[in-house]
Formats: structure tokens, sequence, C-alpha cells
């Protein structure tokens, strides 16, 4: 139920002043439906409209406010009236020093002599322009009599417009509903609000509204940053409601033994990092806790996930259960299983594939073995939740680049614990790193763990950047690796050749370097191949039968070749951050020394060139990512990866990251202390998660 005080900002855009039937549809369309949709659009710039002596000295495109005396009409040349030809009308002014020009075009005379009548002292406030050596201004935003000129702002905020829809228009609808905000209990902790120095949040809106430099319309702003917090806050403390009620729900503890564990850590030929000891722990204690664990591990590539996966699994194992890994393709399923597969003997388990490949009486049998329990791990794809597959025991579910999969499929896979039992946790994977402001802005209802470190011994992989006007050198050097037994990527951002683009396609480019190169040394695989088409190629390429694969971003992640030493992007300007990050990881996974090359066309954009210097600079895939965001913005990395990252009206990712953490954390103690927010301060957090809408506290609230 909606706060009474609330009711005022809930009221229809038409209700606000000078907002009639032809303009509050306008008004809808830039900020939204409600009188609040209003209140939160926030100015982008400002006016100066300072009074001052004399345009004299103004610089054109400056905004002048002078106060004049209206001198000679000069209306267009042809008949009276309104809308004579195409040339202006024209009134000569004076203020303390100089001539100038008021310009009109298409104005009726009647209104313009009534506006500015000669002799008369008026204030003008607009555009400075020069025309044929003389100061003009064209169409004056004010012109005013002396007594109504305080209603001119010294510095007025500019606002988003949409076609029909005018400063002024905007203004008024702004300050109008200024007027209808209430004073509200704070929901912000005191000692926070006074640390930073921020305002309440009624006064914070009055600044948003009435800005008095630039620098109130920086994020950094003490207002926008309240606003902000805000904003992220009542965003996290949603999903802190929406994780806990989660969390309230029925959950079973698996309480391991460790001796699989002790075994696979034996079996291991190198020490596991600082980050993968961390992030086993954490799974570990949440998998022991009667509540079902819901928990997201991002790492970089090559920090060791797979690893951490199995180690999460055996814990499920230990105590008695089944655990099951879903990935999104079939290549990756059963790189999966043949990772898995050299430790399974140390540790002593039975492990099964299940996909869409598998058919008759083999499925049966795989159905039927972890039915019974007889298999202690599956490894599969969409294959896994279908209706026929049912398990003795599922206690840990495993979703790989879980991006892939939607909410029902992952919820599917983790409802098949035995009838009547708790559903079983949830791990979900990605490989793609993502900053943690947007991690927490996509995930807050999820634990996050981080892995940051990569294994020892893992050699770091020379990137070049080199010019596409350079390919017969490259290929060159591509034929005496070769020579060597080098196994290659090359990397193409087309399929087919294409008139409209002059990208390459990966078909052409594998016919050119078979030329060069030999027929049989070169395999192609691309998304438009089917399942079995694809697994072919990877086949030839991973044994050795073909040395260099041509591909597109199919290979992004995946595949594991540890014999392949040089990965080769072209038109590499093209691509993400992110992907070329995911596609250079692809080498550098064994012992030889591994080199990548992102082949550019000239000229480059200055965008394009940052971002390509960055990839030869660092092989730190968080600081790929927090580069990738500030590079271009928050909103043009919601995609496939980030598909459901909110947004927000004052929050700027980008830039108040660093807000999202604080906010984060905040929502989390309140929800821990007071679940039901029926404290002083929970029920003002009722009220701002109303205001701000957050529609994963909606059944809470309406409930409460």
């Amino acid at each position: 139920m909606r706060p009474d005080c609330l009711f005022p900002l809930y009221a229809d855009v038409g209700s606000l002043p000078g907002v009639g039937p032809k303009t509050a549809p306008l008004l809808e369309k830039l900020a939204g439906p409600l009188v609040k949709d209003v209140l939160f659009l926030a100015p982008t710039g400002l006016v100066d409209r300072r009074p001052m002596a004399t345009v004299q000295a103004a610089a054109e495109g400056r905004v002048a406010t002078v106060e004049v005396v209206i001198g000679a009409h000069r209306p267009p040349p042809g008949r009276p009236g309104p809308g004579r030809g195409k040339a202006p009308y024209r009134i000569s002014v004076t203020d303390a020093a100089t001539d100038f020009q008021l310009v009109f075009f298409r104005a009726d005379p009647n209104w313009l002599r009534s506006l500015a009548p000669e002799g008369e002292r008026r204030v003008v406030s607009g555009k400075i322009e020069f025309y044929d050596g003389m100061a003009q201004m064209v169409h004056p935003d004010h012109v005013l009599p002396l007594d109504e000129a305080a209603d001119i702002p010294a510095i007025e905020p500019i606002y988003p417009l949409t076609a029909g829809l005018t400063q002024r228009a905007v203004r008024k609808a702004a300050l109008g509903a200024l007027e209808r905000a209430p004073e509200l209990e704070e929901w912000i902790d005191r000692p926070l609000l006074e640390a930073k120095g921020w305002p309440s949040w009624r006064a914070a809106l009055e600044a948003l509204h009435h800005p008095e430099s630039g620098g109130d319309l920086d994020p950094s702003a003490p207002a926008r940053q309240r606003l902000a917090y805000d904003e992220l806050f009542t965003h996290q403390t949603a999903l802190a409601i929406a994780r806990e009620r989660a969390r309230r729900g029925p959950g079973r503890s698996s309480q391991g033994d460790e001796r699989l564990r002790a075994r696979l850590y034996a079996a291991l030929p190198y020490e596991l990092t600082g980050a993968q000891k961390r992030t086993i722990a954490e799974i570990r204690d949440d998998m022991q806790d009667e509540r079902r664990m819901m928990r997201l591990l991002q790492g970089d590539v090559g920090a060791g996930k797979t690893l951490v996966a199995f180690a999460a699994m055996l814990v499920a194992v230990e105590a008695g259960g089944q655990a099951a890994l879903m990935a999104p393709t079939e290549i990756l399923a059963r790189q999966h299983v043949a990772s898995m597969q050299e430790y399974l003997d140390a540790v002593g388990l039975r492990m099964a594939a299940l996909t869409g490949r598998d058919k008759g009486r083999a499925r049966a049998e795989t159905l039927e073995a972890l039915r019974s329990g007889e298999t202690d791990i599956v490894i599969g794809t969409h294959a896994l939740f279908q209706p026929d597959v049912a398990f003795k025991d599922l206690r840990l579910v495993v979703i790989d680049e879980q991006h892939r999969f939607g909410v029902e499929q992952r919820m599917a896979l983790g409802d098949k614990s035995p009838e009547g039992a708790p559903p079983a946790d949830m791990l979900l994977m990605t490989a793609t790193p993502i900053p943690r402001s947007l991690a927490l802005a996509q995930h807050g209802d999820l634990d996050i763990s981080i892995l940051d470190e990569k294994p020892p011994g893992r050699k770091p992989i020379e990137t070049k950047l080199v010019s596409l006007e350079r390919y017969d050198e490259v290929v060159d050097g591509l034929k005496r690796a070769l020579a060597r037994g080098a196994r290659i990527y090359w990397v193409c951002p087309l399929v087919e050749e294409s008139e409209l683009s002059d990208l390459a396609a990966a078909e052409e480019r594998a016919r050119t370097l078979s030329a060069v190169l030999g027929k049989e040394a070169v395999v192609l695989a691309h998304g438009r191949l089917t399942p079995a088409e694809k697994d072919a190629a990877m086949r030839r390429f991973a044994s050795g039968d073909a040395q260099l694969l041509v591909a597109t971003t199919v290979i992004e992640v995946g595949v594991n070749v540890p014999e392949a030493t040089v990965m080769v992007v072209e038109r590499a300007e093209r691509f993400g951050l992110a992907q070329l990050h995911q596609l250079r990881g692809r080498v550098g996974r064994g012992e030889a020394a591994s080199h990548c090359l992102l082949l550019f066309g000239a000229p480059l954009s200055a965008a394009a060139r940052a971002r390509l210097s960055i990839m030869r600079e660092s092989e730190d895939g968080f600081r790929l990512a927090e580069e990738d965001l500030r590079l271009r913005g928050a909103g043009d990395l919601i995609g496939v990866k980030q598909s459901g990252l909110p947004k927000f009206r004052i929050a700027d990712l980008e830039r108040q990251g660093d807000l999202m953490r604080v906010a984060h954390q905040d929502a989390r103690v309140v929800i821990e202390r007071d679940p039901d927010l029926q404290s002083a301060r929970g029920q003002a957090l009722r009220v701002a998660l109303h205001l701000t809408e957050q529609m994963a506290a909606n059944a809470f609230l309406s409930a409460g």
C-alpha cells in the first residue's frame, strides 16, 4: 500500500502547471507518466543569465542579459502581416554602451510592437550572434519590462528535451513537481549523511533543480551524490530483500568431510592460488548453511574457475549427494569433462556426460545411473533440465556462462532435487570479468566470489598491434611458425563476404590462407555450422591434424587447446575489450611462450586506438573491464552479457561505482538487522522503496 505522503507525486503529468493535452504526451515520452518522473528529471546543463551592462565584449554564442532602450522597428519588405517571406523582422536596441538588434522570423508584427514598444526600456536575454559585424539576438528567450525582469533566473538549468517541448515548458513542469515533493523521514544513516555532507532528500531535490554553478551538475556534487545513493541504496535493498526471502526458503546443509578434496589437492601439480582457496572456502561455508546457496563465481581468463567448481561439486558428493554442471554448448560441456577427467581416478568419482547428442540406449543408461545415484557428477547442456532427467540426491547445480541461460532454465535444473527435498544449491559462473559496480547492479541478490589471481607459471602473452597493410608479413611469419609445429587461431568478425562491409569474412579468409599455407593445415569453425561440423573442426585443431583454425567469436569461450600459442584477431578495432580479452585467453595455456596479434585497419579512431593500446598494456581482465566501462559507458555495455542491468535516473555507474559498493554494504546490513523493515529507519526506507519503485520489493511492500 502506497504511503499517503507520496500520493501527490503519483498524479499524471497532465496535472502539472502549463501541461495541457498536447504537452502531456510529450512530457510523458521524455520523463514518464507521473509527477515523480518529472521530479527526477535532472538538468544536464545551465545558462548563466546574470545581468551585464553591455553586450559589447560578449563572445559569440554566449547568452547575455542586458537592459536596453527599444529603438526602431524594421519589418521585412512586402505586404504587412505575419509570416511574410524569409526576411527577418529587426528591432534596434541600445544597451549601456552599444547598439545591437533583436531578430525575429515569421513573427506577428503587432505582437512584436506590443512586446517591445519603441522608446521603452526592456530587459532582454538570449544568445549573441554576429551578422555583418553587428551583434544580434535571434528570437530572444526573454523580452520583459523592468518590473518583471526578476522572473529571469540568474542561473537557468537546461533539461533534456524531445521534439515539441521547450525549455520553458519543462522548467515550469519540473518546478511544479518540486512544489509537490514532501518532506520525508530520513532513511540514510545519520553518520553517513554527516560524513558525506549530504543534504536531506527534499533539500537535494531543491539543489538539483536550482543549480548555482556548473559544479552542481557534476556527479560529485553533494545533492547529486545523495540522490544517486538513494537510487543505488533502494535498488540494493530490494535485491537484498529478494535474496533474504530466497535464503529464508528451505535449503539443505551439505557438510563435506574433505576426503575427496584432499585427494584432489594432492593430485594437483601446483598449489591453489589464494583466490581459489578463499573462494572454495566461501562456497563450502554457504553449502554447510541450512539456507540455500545462491552465489556468482566471477573469474578472469585462466584463473581456475573450473577447478573451484569441481571442488564445490566434491563437497556435495562428500555429503552423500550429487552435483550437476550445465554448460551452454556441447563443446564447452565436453571440455569440462576432459579437464576434470584427469582428476577422477585420483579422487575416485563416477562422472557422466549428457548432451543433446546422446540418444537411445546410451542416454537411457546415463539417466538410470543418475536416478540410482550410481553417477556422482554429471556434466551436460540444456539436456540436463529435460523432464525425464531425475537424480537420486541432487545437492549442487553449477551453471557455466550463466548469462546464456534463462532464469527458468536455471531453476528447472535446481528443482530436480528428490521429491520433498529443498532445491539444490546454485553456483553461477561467468568467464567475463564485469566491473564491480555493474556486477552489484545486476547480481546484487547473489553472493559474489571473485577469482582475481592466475595460477603460478602462466606466462604473459606478448600482444602486438599490427596494421592490416602488413598482412603479407604476418602470413609469412605464420608460415614459419607452422613449420615449427605451432597451432594458431585466426579470428574474423564475419562469416561470409558482404558488399556492405569491408570486414574480413571467415570463409574467404580460410580460402586465402589455405591457398598459401596448405589446405590440410587450415580448418574453419563458425556459428552457422551444425554442432557436428563445429565439433569436427575443433577436434581436428585440438588433435593437431589441422594447425590453423579460422573462426568467428564462436571460440571466445570454452575452447582449451594448450598447444595453441598464436592468436590473430583481424579487424581488432571492431571488437570490444571484453571480447578481445576472451579471445586472447585462448592462448597462453601451455608452457610455450604465446603471442596475440591485433590486426587493425587504418586509420584508427581515437576510441579504437585507446582500446587496443589498453589491450597491449594489460592482461588483467578486471582492469580491462573497468577501462571498457570508462570508455564505452554502462549503457553500451548492456547486451547479452549484461542483460538486466538497471537504468538509473541520477546515478552514474561509470563515475559513481564507489557509491554502489557503499549502497550494497549498507543494504545488506539493514536487511540483516531489520529483515521486515519494522524499525523507524525501516519504515522510512519503505517509503523510499515505493518512491524509486524497486520492483523486486513490490510484493514484500504490498504485504507489509
